[in-house]
């Protein structure tokens, strides 16, 4: 049994970091170590944050793991209180999550306080390069690593990433397991009933933050070139303005087929979008992973996504969706036309069977630990 902190966000924050936090802290439990988590009791300052909330709602489903809240991401003081704090815990191995530069003077400077009193310290990667680039990006990620013991990556983009930053860095790459908290698979005539969508479409999901990395414009372009056979589902809260996305939607041959839900969407909503679509499409300009994936496969849907990042990583090994050469409307709406024609949902949903037998929280978990 080792002993354990874990350095991150966690409850009361919301989003795809946190619930995964969570998961690997779960994993953690059961595998019998002792460990504590520490939070940041500032994540973002209000004028940064481009979303509504960086906080759980009331009413969501969350996995409310106890934390230690003393890191202010913009306040060197409360660096120095929570590297005093994990020293006093003397723990064995620190785990820091790490997804973008902003947090690279927060985080490493206790990752190097820490890693001095001989504490291993292993960072979970989600990201090194940023989607949306700012001066000073490469010196504050490079600081941060420095001062780290080993890493995990979870797609092969980061891992190059990484080995062009630290060509001796200790690492292991571990593909992003699966969010598993929200539920069961709901049956599809029930799922569609409580949007509604009808049962004889073919529905198309996009979900997840919208910004325009993530490509949405180019899916609405592409379901213009769709016939009445086929319906969209826009889900997630926009990062940004929404109304040069509703003008395309506007003038787009099929918006009556179209159907959004620009809002954070909790927990106890996400199995009924899943379980009514035919197939999540990820037209993205650039990524590493996907947490949307992720969810995607718990529900057993089958994606499309673009050849950036390490989607294709995740998707072409398992025969698990469509990898699309380019983040072109034309090309996507081509794709979706032959995986209905060719009526690749069932093959599919099957392949995604092998990836979540072989990556799960346990094993990340475990993988932290033998690194």
């Amino acid at each position: 049994m080792l002993k354990i902190a874990f350095l991150s966000v966690f409850y009361p924050y919301r989003g795809g970091i946190a619930q995964s936090n969570a998961q690997i802290y779960r994993a953690f439990e059961r595998q019998g170590h002792e460990l504590k988590a520490w939070n940041f009791s500032m994540q973002y300052p209000s004028i940064l944050f481009p979303g509504k909330t960086q906080y759980v709602a009331e009413g969501d489903q969350a996995d409310k793991i106890s934390s230690a809240r003393t890191l202010n991401s913009i306040n060197p003081l409360s660096y120095i209180k929570t590297a005093n704090q994990i020293k006093a815990y003397q723990p064995d191995i620190l785990v820091i999550r790490f997804w973008m530069p902003f947090f690279g003077p927060a985080l490493g400077y206790v990752a190097g306080a820490l890693k001095k009193r001989g504490t291993k310290v292993v960072a979970v990667i989600d990201n090194l390069v940023p989607h949306e680039q700012r001066i000073g990006d490469r010196q504050l990620t490079k600081y941060f690593l420095n001062r780290c013991s080993a890493f995990i990556v979870m797609s092969d983009v980061v891992e190059e990433d990484l080995k062009a930053v630290m060509p001796n860095a200790r690492y292991r790459l571990y593909p992003h397991p699966l969010y598993d908290q929200f539920g069961e698979k709901l049956e599809k005539a029930e799922a569609r009933s409580k949007l509604p969508v009808d049962m004889e479409q073919k529905v198309i999901l996009y979900f997840g933050l919208i910004r325009k990395y993530k490509g949405l414009d180019i899916l609405i372009e592409a379901f213009d070139q769709l016939s009445e056979a086929y319906e969209l589902l826009i889900v997630g809260e926009p990062y940004g303005d929404f109304q040069p996305y509703q003008d395309l939607i506007d003038k787009n041959k099929n918006k009556n087929r179209i159907k959004t839900f620009t809002r954070y969407v909790p927990d106890e909503e996400v199995p009924k979008f899943f379980s009514a679509a035919d197939v999540c499409v990820l037209p993205y300009r650039s990524a590493t992973q996907s947490g949307v994936i992720a969810i995607a496969y718990h529900f057993d849907l089958p994606v499309i996504v673009t050849d950036v990042g390490g989607l294709r990583g995740t998707v072409e090994p398992y025969n698990a969706g469509i990898v699309v050469d380019k983040a072109e409307a034309g090309l996507f709406a081509e794709a979706i036309q032959s995986y209905f024609e060719h009526s690749q949902q069932k093959e599919k949903a099957k392949a995604i069977q092998v990836f979540k037998e072989k990556y799960t929280w346990d094993g990340m978990a475990k993988e932290i630990i033998e690194i």
